[in-house]
């Protein structure tokens, strides 16, 4: 039996990423030693060309990962990983990957494919106006008064704002302003004590 022939009866016939039943082909998954059906998987072309060009990526495209996370095979556990890992600046992909667990072996696979550039050693701390590092969950208030676009009003200097989320880009906190979910810039913040 071909590898192709092993993911189209594993796959039902669909894409194991998004279920779409069109343009479908064996998609390798990278670190590959030698290609066998346990790490390959059958995706759809929208979902190759994504994957292999992150500048094509089409966020919405991508909430189908909610149902294909939970596929038991491994190399879909991992795919789909690293897309979430690669949407984490959508709040949406962060709650997901944090309800998605993968075993020791198979989150090593998965972080084995990350580009360089994505590796925890290289990703730069969050920090507030001041310097000092910030954390998920941390309490900061506000240096200045902000005008919230879209919400109609101004957040106060002075707010605290609890328990804010990290997101991909160490200049931005999210959290919840007069009950409002909104980002805001680290150089208008201070840790709070």
């Amino acid at each position: 039996m071909t590898v192709e022939s092993t993911l189209v009866k594993r796959s039902g016939s669909k894409c194991e990423l998004c279920s779409s039943d069109s343009s479908l082909s064996v998609f390798h998954i990278p670190p590959v030693a030698s290609i066998q059906p346990e790490n390959s998987i059958y995706l759809c072309n929208t979902c190759a060309t994504q994957i292999k060009d992150p500048s094509k990526i089409e966020v919405n495209h991508w909430r189908a990962l909610n149902e294909s996370m939970w596929s038991e095979v491994p190399a879909v556990q991992v795919m789909a990983w690293r897309q979430l890992k690669q949407l984490s600046g959508e709040s949406w992909a962060r709650d997901l990957l944090d309800q998605l667990f993968l075993d020791e072996e198979t989150l090593k696979w998965a972080e084995a494919g990350l580009p360089e550039s994505e590796s925890s050693d290289d990703v730069k701390p969050t920090k507030d106006s001041n310097g000092t590092i910030l954390l998920d969950g941390d309490s900061v208030t506000l240096i200045k008064d902000l005008e919230v676009k879209g919400a109609n009003f101004t957040a106060k200097r002075g707010t605290l704002v609890k328990n804010i989320t990290l997101t991909s880009n160490p200049e931005h906190i999210e959290g919840k302003v007069n009950g409002t979910h909104i980002v805001l810039l680290t150089i208008y913040l201070k840790k709070a004590i």
